[in-house]
């Protein structure tokens, strides 16, 4: 299969079935100054015999579940790609069969390592990967999908044989020691798909292509020597925006001095310089923190910005934060819905509701840039996704809180973890909304600096250090543990005792700003705001349902109508009544309870005249149901006439005093003050 693909592996587990290939061109484009990997993994519908909805009938645009694998595969392999390769990549992923019980994304990966080892690209792989649950205190290799729904983890953890490259992972607020363990069982768990794939590389590996990085160490020591000194110089500047300005200057400084042009051909090519740019100005900051144990802004290794937060600023929303700490801030929005704003997701699984929904924006002017804005991009899809896994082992079950839940999160100003924010902005803006979470979460970014000098383990790193460092470690979790962990490497894999560090140091630095948090709201508001919609919930007989919803949607339509509540109704007969106005919950319970209950004799009930006759005059008293108040019940004294005493139209007091011998109600009025509807003294006949 695909045989004219560089590399091709097709891997099968149980029967999940993923074909992955690997193509890269052989001419890098000029100008090129970055490696131009892509990843694109695919589920095909077919895979679980299924027929794509909507009009095409055909595969579209990626789900955000494809969008989330393909991040996912592309972060353990890109590092292990050398340095200087720009050749334009592509891995592709497809589905091809899914037996609803294995999770095709860590075949893909697998599958993907193995199809880059056999296409003689110079990749330093092959890596492994496993996913890891924590059932009953044990760990799970690869759980099933339906151990998934048991296990208080789902990690998956991809690397070498002799380190960890990758960690991806939402659990339910397990401790530090017992993340770690899950990391390194599935380090150990995937050692044999290791040597599964080298075996198949010794038997089925092309030749391996002819790739020699270019010596730049020339160029390097000129750069070096003439703005090593100005480098040092604008990492002592605080503010993002003045250090920007002078690392620019001394970029300028170069380019102008060593840079190819029509009046000086014999320079050198500015993509060749840019690239030793990155290098020089890498090694000044990574050694300069090292030796001083100072960071770019001067802050400590271990010291977390300054944080500021805020509930309830918006008038209007129903939930609202802004969290901020140090240049990066957040504002989190959270609205309730009811049933019908639920999110349909379909799935190769099946389709299904979700009602938490976390939606992050990355909008440009946060990094005082410009771009012509488009749809949510990978980026802000898996940065949301992030913040939902951290968000959501502490949410209240739809019994608990009967809402639809979407928070949103708007970057107003990002330098360095923007995901990490939206988490503790979100929890705010949530517990604002009156959303009963278990317990606030906060989260925090680790960095790591590893050179031949020593190791340095930084704290709420900023956008500079992520970029120029080794490691992007976000922790998130409550007071009572881990809910969230993320882990991508820029280098070879890291140690046991490096994550160890880090989690210990995340720890700290996520209770440091708990505690801050805790400041603006430390716990949900006891009521919903003013503009949130409320929601009432009563349970019928699933044999009145019907009677409910009526020919066509008809009778639940009237009520939606004249009520102005959203009733949403499930097979066992529980219905939502959802409204911003109490009134409007209490006009639709009545009418549903008129609909579904039956009237008890010797209870007292408003009602209307409907139909007056000779010998009385009938009275709707309980929703559709009508009943008949004979002359001789109207008044005490003899009535001539009942039009003398009632008209059509008319609201009255009515005891329902029992069944006639056809089975309709007889009805009395004379036994109730008109008035009140009290009961007065007297016989009842």
């Amino acid at each position: 299969m695909a045989r004219q693909a560089h590399g091709a592996v097709l891997a099968t587990y149980g029967e999940t079935t993923v074909l992955a290939t690997a193509v890269a061109m052989k001419d890098v484009k000029p100008g090129m100054d970055f490696f131009p990997l892509t990843v694109n993994y695919q589920e095909k519908y077919f895979a679980a015999g299924k027929i794509p909805g909507g009009f095409f009938k055909r595969e579209g645009r990626p789900t955000d579940k494809e969008t989330l694998t393909s991040r996912l595969i592309d972060r353990p392999i890109r590092p292990l790609f050398p340095k200087g390769f720009k050749n334009d990549t592509q891995v592709m992923i497809t589905v091809l069969s899914h037996d609803l019980e294995n999770d095709p994304d860590v075949v893909g990966m697998v599958a993907a390592s193995a199809a880059l080892c056999l296409s003689g690209l110079p990749f330093l792989g092959p890596i492994g990967a496993a996913r890891v649950g924590f059932i009953d205190g044990e760990y799970v290799i690869n759980p099933s999908v339906v151990e998934l729904e048991d296990s208080d983890l789902d990690l998956i953890v991809a690397g070498t044989a002799d380190a960890v490259m990758m960690v991806e992972s939402e659990a339910k607020e397990l401790s530090e020691e017992i993340m770690l363990g899950a990391v390194m069982a599935g380090h150990e768990s995937f050692q044999p798909v290791i040597d599964a794939i080298i075996r198949l590389a010794e038997r089925a590996a092309k030749d391996p292509w002819n790739f020699v990085p270019e010596d730049h160490s020339e160029v390097e020591a000129q750069v070096r020597k003439l703005i090593a000194k100005d480098i040092e110089k604008a990492y002592t500047i605080t503010n993002k925006t003045e250090r920007v300005t002078a690392l620019s200057g001394a970029k300028n400084k170069v380019l102008e001095a060593l840079a190819a042009s029509e009046e000086r051909p014999e320079g050198v090519p500015v993509s060749v310089l840019k690239d030793v740019l990155k290098g020089v100005e890498a090694s000044v900051v990574r050694g300069s923190i090292i030796k001083t144990g100072k960071r770019i802004d001067g802050r400590k290794l271990d010291q977390v910005r300054q944080v500021v937060s805020e509930a309830g600023i918006l008038p209007r929303t129903h939930g609202s934060s802004l969290f901020t700490r140090g240049e990066t801030q957040a504002l989190c929005v959270t609205t309730l819905g009811t049933g019908e704003d639920e999110q349909f997701i379909d799935a190769l699984t099946g389709t299904y509701k979700e009602r938490f929904m976390l939606h992050y924006n990355f909008p440009p002017y946060s990094v005082g840039e410009t771009s012509f804005r488009l749809a949510p991009g990978r980026r802000e899809i898996g940065h949301g996704k992030l913040a939902w896994r951290a968000l959501h082992a502490v949410m209240p079950t739809a019994e608990q809180f009967p809402y639809t839940i979407r928070l949103v999160s708007e970057i107003t100003e990002s330098n360095g973890s923007s995901s990490l924010a939206t988490v503790c902005g979100g929890s705010l803006a949530l517990m604002d909304a009156g959303v009963p979470i278990t317990r606030p979460v906060s989260g925090i970014a680790m960095g790591l600096i590893k050179d031949p000098e020593g190791i340095a383990v930084l704290s709420d790193i900023l956008g500079d250090e992520d970029h120029l460092g080794d490691m992007d470690f976000k922790v998130a979790g409550t007071e009572m543990g881990i809910t969230s962990l993320q882990m991508d490497i820029k280098i070879a894999g890291i140690t046991q005792d490096i994550m160890h560090t880090a989690l210990e140091q995340a720890k700290a630095g996520r209770s440091h700003i708990l505690h801050e948090m805790t400041k603006a709201l430390g716990e949900s508001r006891a009521g919903l705001a003013a503009h949130a919609p409320k929601i009432e919930t009563m349970q019928i007989p699933t044999d009145k349902i019907r009677d409910v919803i009526g020919t066509g949607g008809k009778v639940i339509r009237q009520i939606v109508e004249e009520t102005g509540a959203k009733l949403d109704v499930n097979d066992e007969g529980l219905i939502k009544i959802a409204a911003v106005d109490q009134g409007a919950i209490d006009a639709a319970r009545n009418w549903i309870h008129s609909l579904t209950a039956e009237p008890e004799v010797g209870k007292v009930y408003k009602g209307k005249v409907v139909k007056v006759v000779d010998f009385g005059a009938f009275v709707n008293f309980f929703g559709a149901k009508d009943g008949l108040v004979h002359v001789s019940q109207m008044k005490s004294e003899r009535v001539n006439h009942p039009s003398d005493v009632v008209s059509e139209g008319q609201q009255v007091w009515v005891k329902l005093m029992g069944m006639d011998d056809r089975g309709k109600f007889k009805l009395a009025m004379k036994v109730l003050d008109q008035e009140t509807g009290a009961e007065l003294s007297g016989d009842d006949d």
